[in-house]
């Protein structure tokens, strides 16, 4: 069901504080509810701002509100920002995205449109951080495989094969030290851990010296020394395939993999191949390529690998920040406005 238009209670005050229905703008959204859709309380948000259409109830008559939409709002990659979308819109002025990666939009296209895109770069790096860690400890102390012990109705004993990885004083390597990345680096200090990183750029000393992280120039070198690799980088033309049958060989055979990234950052095949021979110890993935995985893929059988299905921003006090940023940006754009989170397409 779609309930694109929600009961809201307001005091007659409110409402005289609020743009009139037909003074505001119009955006396309996906849908409320169900799942691709925005929670009920996220909607309220969006609709302080704009009158909103539902990607279904708009494609049943898209001529009859086409013309109005000047703002797109794509949320968990919904509504697929397509040209043929993009046609029935002549009026759209910017596509606010939820999130940090863009790789699902085609920003030079867009933008030839003379649409503006933004995404939501810092209010997602807590709760993908946390996660990153989250993934790590599972993988190393064997939560998951310890749940399922511990809820079998034929468990009699506890077996050897729950013995973990200590994580307390061994060697993170964090590829791609942006945002996201320093904030697993801050968190990693609390596990005494040796922090070591790879980025584009050297981070500043002082940044370095806050975490004790050391960089490493060369990506080789990161993965020969590191106990726990984590992925945070972008995906880019440069990024796609990054981490494949080479750089896996050079990680410790007692090392393990965390990606918080995107799939395609990570040559998948030779990931498997790597964990059925023990090239390396674990993988601990929040993303895979594509989403979700065909279920007789490889990945989902092996016992060393633990999966979570792209849920990194996936908490309510992210949700709502996400919303109010993509509101922001969104009206910006609207108003004529600099947009505080746009993305411009890179110039080759």
């Amino acid at each position: 069901m779609h309930h694109c238009l929600l009961p809201h209670q307001k005091t007659k005050e409110h409402r005289k504080s609020q743009p009139m229905e037909e003074e505001k703008p119009w955006a396309l959204i996906s849908e409320v509810g169900d799942d691709h859709g925005y929670l009920a309380e996220l909607a309220v948000i969006v609709k302080q701002h704009f009158q909103i259409i539902c990607y279904e109830d708009f494609l049943q008559n898209p001529e009859l509100h086409g013309s109005k939409v000047q703002a797109l709002l794509n949320w968990q990659h919904c509504p697929a920002v397509e040209p043929q979308l993009l046609r029935l819109l002549p009026s759209l002025k910017v596509v606010a995205s939820g999130g940090v990666g863009v790789d699902h939009l085609d920003v030079p296209f867009i933008n030839s449109l003379g649409v503006k895109v933004a995404n939501t770069p810092h209010v997602v790096s807590d709760s993908t951080a946390d996660l990153a860690m989250g993934l790590l400890l599972a993988s190393a102390r064997k939560i998951v495989n310890g749940h399922q012990v511990a809820t079998d109705p034929k468990t009699i004993h506890i077996p050897k094969s729950l013995m973990g990885v200590e994580v307390t004083g061994s060697t993170i390597g964090i590829i791609g030290m942006g945002e996201i990345g320093y904030k697993i680096a801050q968190r990693s200090t609390g596990f005494e851990m040796k922090i070591l990183y790879h980025n584009r750029t050297k981070r500043r000393a002082e940044e370095e010296q806050a975490v004790g992280a050391t960089y490493c120039q060369s990506l080789d070198e990161l993965l020969r020394c590191s106990d726990f690799v984590v992925i945070t980088v972008k995906l880019t033309p440069e990024t796609k395939g990054l981490i494949g049958s080479r750089k896996l060989s050079l990680m410790k055979p007692t090392a393990t993999l965390v990606n918080v990234s995107r799939g395609q950052v990570v040559d998948q095949d030779a990931l498997v191949r790597a964990l059925k021979k023990g090239g390396i110890l674990a993988a601990a993935l929040d993303v895979t390529y594509p989403e979700p995985l065909p279920r007789d893929h490889p990945l989902l059988g092996l016992p060393n690998v633990i999966i979570t299905p792209h849920i990194g921003i996936n908490t309510c006090n992210t949700a709502r920040r996400m919303v109010e940023r993509m509101v922001k940006n969104a009206v910006a754009a609207v108003r004529g406005l600099p947009v505080p989170d746009e993305v411009k397409a890179q110039k080759k």
